[in-house]
């Protein structure tokens, strides 16, 4: 499963998930055209793969997702990849848009982990990748994004304790947090000058960590934060 998986980040997980051989459930919100695309692109390599419409913030319709998925056979791994983005000083801030970045970013996490963790707790194995953001790790200033830095902050306490919790029942959970990344919605491209490696990330980039994680190669790795960043605020 990879949640907002018909664009920007999340449509590049998917894309590098089916090439790895898996068989996906794309979810999406409400584009149907952008999410047809996508499964177009993702059944190039993984046929069977299929979309299912939802909206993560909603407890229903996470359960109906998960129950999506569970009817195509057994979920190995569960990809968090939906957060909408503000970009607004905190006094300009209302209360529904802060609400809306929570429940986008943090809140859509814990319905569907909550959901999802039963079923791998049964299967003794599966992993939860959430994505996040590369100033998630460290507590700094924020002033235009607030409640997103927040959420993603929230996000990686979440991974952090679930991995804990849920080793003991075979389940590893992750994050991968994202910088600067080209086409990003807010990302300018002038910002190439502060990043060690001179140049903005590509969704691709954080779908390959995504899939390192997601591999074999990292069956020992659980409460990690993988940031693709570039050596931004190093």
């Amino acid at each position: 499963m990879v949640t907002g998986a018909t664009r920007g980040i999340g449509r590049a997980i998917a894309r590098r998930l089916a090439r790895d051989g898996f068989t996906l459930v794309l979810n999406y919100a409400h584009d149907e055209v952008r999410a047809a695309e996508a499964q177009a692109e993702v059944s190039q390599y993984s046929p069977d793969s299929i979309l299912v419409r939802a909206d993560v913030t909603d407890e229903a319709e996470v359960e109906r997702l998960v129950s999506a998925a569970a009817a195509r056979g057994r979920i190995d791994l569960w990809v968090n990849s939906v957060g909408d983005f503000l970009f607004k000083p905190v006094v300009d801030t209302s209360p529904a848009e802060w609400q809306a970045i929570l429940a986008s970013n943090l809140t859509s996490a814990f319905l569907c982990t909550r959901a999802v963790i039963p079923r791998l707790r049964a299967q003794a194995e599966g992993e939860i990748i959430y994505v996040a953001a590369m100033h998630a790790e460290v507590l700094r200033a924020v002033p235009n994004t607030v409640p997103y830095a927040i959420a993603k902050t929230g996000l990686l306490i979440l991974m952090k304790s679930l991995a804990k919790s849920e080793g003991p029942y075979g389940i590893r959970v992750n994050a991968v947090c994202p910088g600067l990344i080209e086409g990003g919605e807010h990302t300018d491209p002038r910002a190439t000058d502060t990043i060690p490696l001179r140049r903005l990330g590509q969704a691709d980039d954080v779908a390959a960590a995504v899939s390192f994680l997601a591999s074999d190669e990292a069956r020992y790795i659980t409460g990690a934060v993988l940031n693709v960043h570039g050596g931004a605020f190093l």
